[in-house]
């Protein structure tokens, strides 16, 4: 009927505010001029002021101008995790580039793979990890940077809101992992609604333990930046010990930390993770969060909120959210964050009623602008809105349903992806990538729970 229509298509989606005007570089260096001797960055005992940080990070940023970076170009960045990251991956976005995640303990034929697919010109990197890049790729060695001729006068860059702030590779069902190109303009509004929602101040610290090539991180880096706030960061491997997690928040008076709920779950589980009484929110996404995973959480640490956030990488992170309650039934993703819409629809791209489960599809200015050299998969995926003439819409493959209270309740998936400790994998990727052994005539790829909470990929196999 028409005024249910109007009620999931328009008003559920009444999140209309005002965009936050800048880009990245420009709001974290607003911020130093603010705070230039307050800690901006924590790491194994050591502190860098926000004026250092900027310092370090424009140094950095001429290095690339120098080497032809600019706007458009995208540059990897292959380090360990610690002050160096920061840097690196501030300077990147100063030289007006996008930055690429390159794990170090990617497969070479991985690293090989994304660099070529994302088009990167340079990789920023360290001269031990350097030797793990292709040969011919060219390589700024932070550690190495001579700062004679680099720390004087301005960079000359204009960075522009719909220029690309990073490109972060996810799974393919095809056995090719895709690029999803994310501009400023969707990030900043991303950190504009998130300090809106939870106010981040000068005492506050926000850990940083997600994997630079999981999208959470970009939030964990950049909102307490931008804000004045201290960014903890984990040392490298630590996102994985729940009592080396446990013992940082303390000692380092962490206030806000995310966990994928599997995570969450083993920091629970942890006996010292009850003494972590500073804390003052936690962010969950990545996976459904169960209901028994936070009772939990509510009774190990009584007075601190719990939020659930749901967003894919081809938008700037989150896009939905919820405030966990003790003692609710459900555990819903939530509304839509600012100026974003949230449409579930039949296969006929119409709206269904409330309560009926639909493939979810994103609109807003939190869109990705697609994947990185696949033009036809980005038309594939990014279709245009048949609510909002002009503009997109990602089609998700998540199955959600809206509740009487207008609120998200995500079912299930659509097709064969699954998330394993926060990451999506398809299966068709992998069961591409064993298909093509010449001892395999055929493959099957499943996703098992032989053991609750412990989700495993079989892969079933027939030989030549």
């Amino acid at each position: 009927g028409e005024d249910e229509r109007r009620l999931v298509v328009e008003e559920w989606n009444d999140t209309d505010v005002g965009l936050v005007p800048g880009t990245l570089p420009e709001l974290f260096e607003a911020q130093v001029s603010r705070t230039p001797e307050a800690v901006a960055v924590v790491f194994e005992g050591e502190s860098v002021s926000y004026g250092e940080l900027d310092l370090r990070a424009d140094r950095l940023a001429r290095c690339l101008i120098a080497r032809g970076v600019g706007a458009e170009s995208v540059v990897g960045v292959c380090l360990e995790r610690g002050v160096e990251m920061v840097v690196a991956l501030l300077g990147v976005v100063k030289a007006g580039a996008a930055y690429l995640p390159v794990d170090p303990e990617y497969p070479a034929e991985r690293i090989a793979y994304v660099l070529e697919a994302a088009g990167a010109t340079s990789v920023v990197t360290s001269g031990v990890l350097g030797a793990l890049l292709p040969e011919g790729v060219a390589r700024v060695c932070v550690d190495a940077l001579e700062p004679a001729g680099l720390d004087a006068g301005p960079l000359g860059v204009e960075v522009r809101p719909e220029s690309p702030a990073y490109v972060i590779f996810t799974s393919g069902s095809t056995g090719r992992p895709k690029g999803v190109v994310v501009p400023h303009a969707g990030i900043v509004n991303r950190l504009a609604w998130m300090q809106g929602r939870f106010g981040l101040g000068a005492d506050d610290r926000v850990l940083q333990k997600t994997p630079f090539g999981f999208d959470v991180s970009v939030w964990e880096f950049f909102w307490p930046l931008l804000e004045g706030a201290a960014l903890v960061v984990a040392r490298p491997g630590g996102h994985r010990e729940p009592g080396y997690i446990a013992s940082l928040i303390r000692e380092q008076s962490v206030t806000t930390a995310h966990f994928v709920p599997s995570m969450l779950e083993a920091f629970l589980a942890e006996p010292s993770a009850g003494e972590c009484g500073g804390l003052r929110r936690v962010v969950c996404s990545g996976e459904a969060l169960a209901v028994v995973a936070q009772e939990r959480f509510f009774a190990v640490l009584p007075g601190v909120e719990l939020h659930n956030l749901y967003g894919p990488t081809e938008a700037s992170v989150d896009v939905t959210a919820w405030q966990c309650v003790p003692g609710a039934s459900s555990v819903p993703i939530g509304v839509p964050v600012a100026n974003t819409r949230m449409y579930v629809l039949d296969s006929g791209l119409g709206p269904v009623p409330v309560g009926v489960g639909g493939e979810l599809h994103l609109a807003g200015v939190q869109l990705a602008r697609g994947y990185a050299g696949r033009p036809g998969l980005t038309a594939e995926r990014f279709v245009a809105s048949p609510f909002v003439p002009g503009q997109r819409m990602y089609r998700t493959g998540d199955v959600v349903r809206w509740n009487v209270d207008g609120q998200l309740e995500y079912l299930g998936r659509a097709d064969e992806q699954v998330k394993i400790r926060g990451l999506r994998i398809e299966p068709g990727e992998v069961q591409a990538v064993v298909a093509a052994h010449p001892q395999v005539a055929r493959a099957a790829v499943v996703a098992r729970e032989d053991v609750p909470g412990d989700t495993r990929l079989v892969a079933y196999v027939v030989p030549t």
